[in-house]
């Protein structure tokens, strides 16, 4: 009797740890299965090491140029002098020229962009869309180099011959066209910048075109706009969502690197002309990384890279923020 009434309290005491247990998976998994909570925990660790990363390589950059940020501090920023003999590093110039470049590129692509998104989106009728979709955004894969080498072949002689003595002729006292026409220089980086984002504005400005559903457009229609007038509307309604386009643009033209290198002159310069030879902070990387003789030198690089990568990440968050603030309005209000 007693044999069984000790085999009888085990078998019970078994049976309340396991239904324990039981019951503490099922209120960890909530309602999910085993696979379920497996797949979405190991997803969110993907995620995490993504963001981990961004924050690594941050750490990374500042790591190594500490040397830069405790001798010249702010000043690093706000000085002009870039003199990697006498090892004295100011940035301003760069970022100068990375700032002008890009603006002017995005000058000049972003009505072409904004232009092409409408066509493709409002007017171009389906068996045109898709292959001129198709066309644009293949600009986009074209590697920079191709673009550098069209630059110094094709753009540079034309601006240097044709485009440049233009402009001086025809606005002689302007500041903005002084000098030599070489053709390298400011304006030949912005003309190549705007093509290389071109395709990106176009492409993301012509989804989020799409996303303004149809019932906009046609209620228009039935109060008797014209094609002109519903294309407004439809431009009103995106609009945070074209400026998230156009900051997208920014930041890929901020961080273009060889295209600009080969035809900007690299010359660590303030000037007001657009004819003069500049200096972009990717740009300085790309041809001096290689040639630092110091720990100085590689320090003020490498802070020169962080604070490009910093501007990149703040713009794209931004523009994110933007695209996305527009595809959830008329998602959440698809009348």
């Amino acid at each position: 009797m007693n044999e069984n009434a000790e085999l009888t309290k085990e078998y019970f005491e078994k049976r309340n740890k396991r239904t324990k247990t039981s019951a503490f998976i099922k209120k960890l998994l909530g309602n999910n299965n085993l696979g379920d909570f497996i797949f979405e925990r190991l997803t969110l660790l993907f995620a995490m090491l993504v963001f981990l990363l961004v924050l690594f390589m941050a750490w990374e950059m500042y790591s190594h140029s500490i040397l830069s940020i405790k001798k010249f501090g702010f000043h690093f920023l706000v000085t002009s002098v870039w003199d990697p003999f006498n090892e004295v590093f100011g940035a301003l110039p760069i970022i100068y020229g990375t700032i002008v470049s890009s603006l002017l590129g995005l000058l000049i692509a972003v009505p072409l962009g904004i232009a092409v998104a409408v066509f493709l989106s409002e007017i171009a009728p389906g068996w045109l869309e898709k292959p001129l979709s198709f066309l644009t955004e293949l600009l986009a894969g074209v590697p920079s180099v191709i673009y550098g080498l069209w630059g110094i072949f094709v753009l540079v002689p034309w601006l240097r011959d044709n485009v440049e003595p233009l402009l001086q002729n025809t606005f002689p006292n302007s500041p903005l066209f002084q000098g030599a026409p070489y053709g390298f220089g400011m304006l030949a980086a912005a003309v190549i910048l705007s093509i290389m984002v071109l395709p990106i504005i176009s492409s993301i400005s012509r989804d989020i075109l799409k996303s303004v559903p149809n019932t906009q457009r046609e209620a228009a229609y039935a109060l008797g706009a014209t094609k002109w007038e519903v294309t407004k509307i439809v431009l009103g309604n995106a609009k945070s969502g074209l400026l998230g386009a156009i900051m997208l643009g920014l930041g890929r033209a901020i961080g273009e690197t060889m295209a600009v290198t080969m035809v900007i002159g690299n010359r660590p310069q303030i000037s007001a002309s657009l004819l003069d030879p500049s200096y972009t902070m990717a740009s300085v990387l790309a041809n001096e990384f290689t040639e630092a003789t110091s720990d100085l030198y590689l320090n003020a690089l490498i802070e020169l890279a962080l604070v490009l990568f910093v501007i990149t990440i703040l713009i794209n968050i931004l523009a994110r923020l933007l695209v996305w603030s527009t595809e959830r309005k008329w998602k959440s209000n698809p009348a």
